[in-house]
């Protein structure tokens, strides 16, 4: 297990992860899209889209111990049923 940096946030940019936060909590399939200052604070955040959701989460940094990829076959073969 890596903690969080600047290299490893640069490596799961555009991948579907959970992300493992601080507090114990799990943040479950999202596709790291960026990583950027926050206009307000200065911090780093990662811009996250949650998978088959509208919107963007902005997690600080600071807040993920680590992250854990996906298979990404678990995406390209599911069909939604309409």
């Amino acid at each position: 297990m890596e903690k969080m940096n600047l290299n490893v946030v640069k490596s799961f940019i555009g991948k579907n992860v959970n992300l493992h936060l601080k507090d114990g909590s799990v943040i479950i399939n999202v596709r790291i899209e960026n990583l950027a200052r926050d206009e307000f604070d200065g911090k780093l955040v990662l811009n996250c889209t949650p998978f088959r959701k509208k919107g963007i989460l902005r997690i600080p940094i600071k807040n993920v111990v680590w992250a854990e990829t996906l298979d990404p076959l678990l995406f390209t073969t599911f069909r939604e049923e309409a």
